[in-house]
């Protein structure tokens, strides 16, 4: 694990979900880049103070940021804690970090397929179970990060899907068992305006990038979903581009 006090600048910030809202101290990961980027910057507009766990924070700037594989529990569990000490505690986590390995299931190294699962799904949780301690004191939230693969399967996405699905299942029951003490929000975003296809074959990257969303749209909902009081609860949200291909 490698601390960096620097955190990432994305073009535009996300704007506040509402007059005198503050979301407190937030920890995002994946906070690096794309998604986790937009929502960084949506907390500081909102005049939070965010924290990010990526396995890339070279482009991280301003803010407190930390070199961490979200799939290494170990890893994960020390920068939560060390995080929520330097802050004094957290009122909320996103776990915005997600990879993706596309092909038939017999052509992806199961290494591979396994590291999706082991940074979606494993990473989620580890980063929820880390932050428990710290989010009861303080009724805080956690905001995980599906997909409309996570409702939808397609081919050639086995290690994503199932991944997502489980992301799903796993939100849903850790909500009925914190109720009360935490909030739990699923977002569920369409395809969106990042990096995240960079490192596809040609066949698995969007024909259309008209029909991708722009993630500052995705940091707002959760900006959102975390601005509301502690008595109401916004456990599901989609969000996605007006022609989400992949969404019903």
């Amino acid at each position: 694990m490698t601390e960096n006090t620097t955190a990432s600048t994305a073009s535009t910030a996300a704007t506040t979900a509402g007059s005198g809202f503050n979301p407190g101290r937030v920890l995002v990961t994946g906070g690096g880049s794309g998604l986790g980027a937009a929502i960084v910057q949506g907390v500081l507009a909102a005049g939070g103070t965010p924290v990010v766990l990526d396995r890339d924070i070279s482009r991280v700037t301003g803010v407190k940021a930390f070199e961490v594989d979200v799939s290494d529990r170990e890893a994960v569990e020390a920068a939560v804690r060390e995080a929520a000490e330097t802050m004094d505690g957290l009122d909320a986590v996103v776990t915005a970090a997600g990879i993706d390995r596309c092909g038939a299931l017999d052509t992806v190294p199961a290494d591979q397929w396994e590291k999706v699962i082991g940074v979606n799904l494993m990473g989620t949780a580890s980063t929820a179970r880390a932050a428990l301690p710290y989010l009861k004191q303080t009724h805080g939230r956690v905001v995980t990060i599906a997909s409309t693969l996570g409702i939808k399967a397609v081919g050639d996405a086995t290690a994503y899907c199932a991944s997502k699905f489980g992301v799903m299942g796993f939100s849903q029951a850790l909500a009925a068992e914190t109720a009360g003490q935490i909030g739990v929000t699923t977002i569920i975003p369409g395809g969106m305006k990042t990096r995240f296809f960079d490192d596809r074959d040609e066949q698995y990257k969007p024909q259309d990038d008209s029909r991708l969303n722009d993630p500052e749209r995705v940091a707002e909902a959760i900006l959102f979903a975390l601005s509301q009081p502690k008595s109401c609860e916004i456990r599901e949200m989609v969000i996605a581009h007006a022609e989400e291909g992949s969404w019903p």
